[in-house]
């Protein structure tokens, strides 16, 4: 008799020595916490961008107009404000998200990292040959979709799912010199596509499978000092039209992980 193995995500530590571990797909990592990640009440990502902070990403590093409407969720604001947390050295992947406001209402946090990984992320630029997993989480701390992007050497491929495993869609590299593009599919069908503007992908046009731009993502400028000691990125995400599924998760998924997840590889002291 086959054995049907859960999916990956966070459990009661089989072994108790901990309140919960985290399964990756195939066994048990050394990933551990004492509050069940992704559960209601669980702590966001922190940073220290303050709501005027926010607001001059917005209207001054951005050049976007207040826009009325949204219901204060990722998947109904028309403007989302995406900074990653700073930290000198990347061994995890935390980006904090926020409204146009600067009212934080979700997340994206790397998961099931091992010891081993990190010791890798740590000391050399290896990244792109291990598969990564995100979550994008509410601002309670409850995840909705999960992101994988199985390990790659030129083009990225993540596949976009639901917490229960199913699968969404995929966002798929398309070429690797100029300006890059991602296509976005759902059951292997192409419904849009993520154009980096300039050879750096910098700042990208997303698009529907009519070539009508949906949504813009624009990298923000927060300083050299910044931008030469520190591996954050900060985004602001304008969408301009209400979505509907698949095509909205694949937009919101590809717009708040397009760094990590998309654009580069995480990167060390390598």
């Amino acid at each position: 008799m086959t054995q049907t193995m859960p999916p990956a995500g966070w459990y009661a530590d089989p072994s108790g020595k901990h309140p919960f571990r985290y399964w990756d797909g195939s066994r048990w990592t050394d990933q551990v916490s004492n509050t069940q990640p992704g559960a209601p009440g669980g702590v966001p990502v922190q940073t220290n961008y303050t709501p005027d902070r926010i607001q001059r990403q917005v209207q001054g590093n951005a050049g976007l107009e207040p826009v009325h409407g949204g219901q204060g969720t990722l998947f109904t604001e028309p403007i989302l404000v995406v900074n990653q947390k700073t930290k000198l050295i990347e061994l995890t992947n935390e980006y904090a998200v926020f409204d146009q406001s600067g009212n934080q209402i979700g997340s994206v946090v790397e998961v099931g990292q091992s010891t081993v990984k990190k010791a890798v992320r740590l000391v050399s630029s290896l990244d792109q040959f291990f598969t990564h997993r995100l979550e994008v989480r509410d601002s309670a701390g409850v995840p909705h979709l999960t992101l994988t992007r199985p390990a790659k050497v030129f083009k990225s491929r993540v596949i976009v799912s639901r917490p229960d495993g199913f699968e969404i869609g995929t966002i798929v590299q398309q070429n690797v010199f100029g300006k890059i593009r991602f296509a976005l599919q759902s059951a292997g069908t192409p419904i849009g596509m993520i154009k980096a503007e300039n050879w750096r992908a910098w700042n990208f046009s997303i698009v529907d499978h009519t070539d009508t731009e949906i949504a813009r993502v624009t990298k923000t400028w927060e300083g050299l000092a910044r931008t030469l000691f520190t591996t954050a990125d900060n985004y602001v995400v304008q969408i301009h039209r209400p979505l509907a599924d698949p095509l909205r998760s694949l937009v919101v998924a590809s717009a708040l992980t397009i760094d990590t997840a998309l654009k580069q590889d995480s990167r060390g002291l390598g």
